[in-house]
């Protein structure tokens, strides 16, 4: 083999490898739908039991609850429209009440995401910053059973692990991404332990 052939082979060798660890380095990412952006927000919750709910994360009691309405978040870009429960990361995340996973998302701010319609279809429960899912979608899930972990994925990186929970009051035909949002905090801090 000449000397040119072996130069040859091995760029060519050299290049394969580069576009190889290249690809190892791109993430692919889904954002939400521009609807999900400018949701509309509720200012006063729909009735709801107390005991309807219980709190998604495993071992929290409520009153190591904080109430995190309506903090701007994003630089000032958005408001919080949730609640975040501190746990430790691969803490359980747990069904607030039953339903069926509706979808399992990647999203730019909430990373792994998880959103559960409840039985009646009125309700989306919105899991985000997960770590790992314990669900597919479609799936049906009773309240109390372990659907995810904690993490902080998405614009929690780096970040304290935390469930970034939303509860969303949905019309007839609305999609997941849809819906018109209540604060949990009042629901999950009458939760008795």
């Amino acid at each position: 083999m000449t000397l040119a052939r072996r130069v040859g082979w091995g760029l060519g060798l050299l290049l394969l490898l580069l576009a190889i660890a290249f690809a190892s380095m791109v993430r692919i990412r889904f954002d939400p739908p521009a609807q999900a952006v400018n949701e509309p927000v509720a200012t006063t919750a729909p009735p709801v039991a107390n005991d309807a709910l219980i709190i998604p994360v495993e071992g929290i009691h409520a009153a190591q609850l904080s109430d995190t309405w309506g903090q701007s978040r994003g630089g000032g870009a958005r408001e919080h429209h949730a609640i975040d429960i501190m746990a430790p990361k691969g803490t359980p995340v747990l069904a607030a009440a039953s339903g069926t996973v509706e979808k399992i998302f990647e999203s730019a701010n909430g990373g792994h995401t998880l959103y559960v319609r409840t039985q009646d279809g009125g309700t989306i429960h919105y899991y985000a910053h997960l770590d790992s899912y314990g669900v597919a979608e479609k799936q049906l899930v009773r309240q109390g059973q372990q659907i995810a972990t904690v993490g902080n994925t998405g614009s929690a990186a780096g970040g304290a692990p935390h469930l970034h929970f939303e509860i969303k009051i949905m019309q007839p035909g609305e999609g997941w991404w849809q819906g018109t949002n209540i604060n949990p905090y009042p629901l999950l801090a009458g939760v008795k332990d």
